[in-house]
C-alpha cells in the first residue's frame, strides 16, 4: 500500500509538473519591419513594446524584431505576411497597396493631421475602431499611427515657393501625397521609403517627401542639400501605419498571454507609436542643424494656397469614395473632430 501511494503521489506530481510546464511554455513571436534598427520607430516604439510584452508576461513571451526585411519579402508585402503567418507580426503601410484599404486615406489627405503625431495617432485608433476593424479583420490590430509633419528633402537649392515644385521628380509615399505633388507641377515617383536614398543618390529623383524622423536612419541628410518645411498648424500630408499580429499566433496563446497582448494594444499604444515619431523629429532636426544643409519654410501665403489645393483634393476624395459606397464625408468629419480633440488635450 505504501509503495502504491508513493507511486500514485509521484504520478500526480509528475502530471502536475507537466501541466505547469505546458501552461508556462515560452512563446517566441517574430515581428518584421522595413526600417534600420536605429530608426526612431524601432528604437522608441517597437523595442520598448517588445520589452514590455516580455516583462508583462514574466518572460513567457519573447518578441524578436527583424529590421530591414531580414525575414524576406518587400515592404508592400508586410500586411499579407502578417495575415498569412509568414511572420507573427509586423509593421505595415496600407499606402503601399493603393486602393486596398481606402478608409486609411482619410489620414493621408492634405492638412488632415495636426503637427502632433501622438495626438493624430490616438485619433487614428478611434477612427479604426469605428470604420476599419472589419476590413482589417484578418489580422489582430495592435496599434495604428501616423508620423509627424511631412517635409520636402532635395538636392540643390530648397523649395521656397510653390512655383519651385514645377518640374521636380519627387519621391511620394502614397496616392494622396502623389496627387498633391502632381497638382503642384512635380512628377511623383512612388516607392517605399527604404529605396529613397539610393534613388536620390543616383539622380532618379530630385528629392522626396518624408518626415524628419526617418532622415538620420536613412542618412538622407548626407545626400540632400535642403529641407523645406510647410509651416502652419496642420501637416502637408501623412501616412497611416499598422502594427499588427497574425490571428492564429494570437488565438493560439493561452488566455493569460492573450491578455498581455491586449494590454499592450489600443489607444495608448497607438499614441506611444506616434510619440516615437515626434521624438524622432526633434532628434533629426538637431542633427540636420549641425550640417551645412539649408532649411526653408514656405510663406504664409503659399501655405494658404496649398491648403486651398488640399481642400479641393479632399472634396474630390469624398466624392470618389462615396461613389464606392463608403461614408466619405462622415469619415472626414469624424477624423477632423477626433484629431482636434486629442490635439487640444495635449
Amino acid at each position: 500500500m505504501k509503495q502504491f501511494l508513493k507511486a500514485s503521489l509521484a504520478g500526480t506530481l509528475a502530471a502536475g509538473v507537466m501541466a505547469t510546464a505546458s501552461f508556462a511554455q515560452d512563446v517566441t513571436l517574430r515581428f518584421q519591419h522595413f526600417l534600420p534598427p536605429q530608426g526612431s520607430v524601432p528604437s522608441f516604439f517597437m523595442a520598448p513594446w517588445a520589452e514590455k510584452v516580455e516583462a508583462d508576461s514574466n518572460g513567457r513571451i519573447k518578441v524578436e524584431l527583424y529590421p530591414a526585411m531580414q525575414l524576406g519579402g518587400a515592404p508592400p508585402a508586410l500586411y499579407d505576411q502578417i495575415r498569412d503567418g509568414v511572420i507573427d507580426g509586423g509593421w505595415a503601410l496600407p499606402a503601399y497597396t493603393p486602393g486596398r484599404f481606402p478608409e486609411t486615406e482619410v489620414f493621408e489627405l492634405p492638412f488632415m493631421s495636426s503637427m502632433s503625431a501622438e495626438a493624430t495617432s490616438k485619433a487614428a485608433w478611434e477612427f479604426t475602431e469605428k470604420y476599419l476593424m472589419e476590413r482589417l479583420g484578418d489580422i489582430k490590430v495592435l496599434a495604428v499611427h501616423v508620423h509627424g509633419p511631412g517635409v520636402v528633402h532635395k538636392k540643390g537649392a530648397p523649395i521656397e515657393s510653390l512655383a519651385d515644385f514645377d518640374g521636380l521628380k519627387l519621391r511620394g509615399p502614397s496616392r494622396q501625397a502623389n496627387k498633391l505633388l502632381e497638382t503642384l507641377g512635380a512628377t511623383p515617383v512612388g516607392m517605399p521609403v527604404p529605396a529613397f536614398p539610393e534613388q536620390l543618390s543616383k539622380g532618379v529623383v530630385d528629392g522626396g517627401v518624408i518626415p524628419y524622423e526617418v532622415v538620420p536612419g536613412l542618412k538622407v541628410h548626407e545626400l540632400a542639400d535642403s529641407h523645406t518645411q510647410i509651416g502652419g498648424d496642420r501637416a502637408l500630408y501623412n501616412t497611416f501605419f499598422i502594427w499588427g499580429m497574425n490571428l492564429d499566433a494570437y488565438n493560439n496563446l493561452p488566455d493569460d498571454l492573450k491578455a498581455v497582448i491586449d494590454a499592450n494594444s489600443g489607444l495608448e499604444v497607438s499614441g506611444a507609436a506616434g510619440a516615437a515619431m515626434d521624438k524622432g523629429d526633434i532628434i533629426a532636426v538637431d542633427i540636420i542643424s549641425g550640417t551645412d544643409n539649408t532649411v526653408a519654410t514656405l510663406s504664409d501665403s503659399d501655405v494658404a494656397q496649398l491648403r486651398e489645393i488640399g481642400a479641393a483634393q479632399t472634396e474630390a476624395w469624398i466624392e470618389e469614395v462615396t461613389s464606392k459606397g463608403l461614408a466619405g464625408q462622415e469619415m472626414v468629419d469624424f477624423a477632423r473632430e477626433a484629431i482636434a480633440r486629442y490635439t487640444d488635450a495635449m
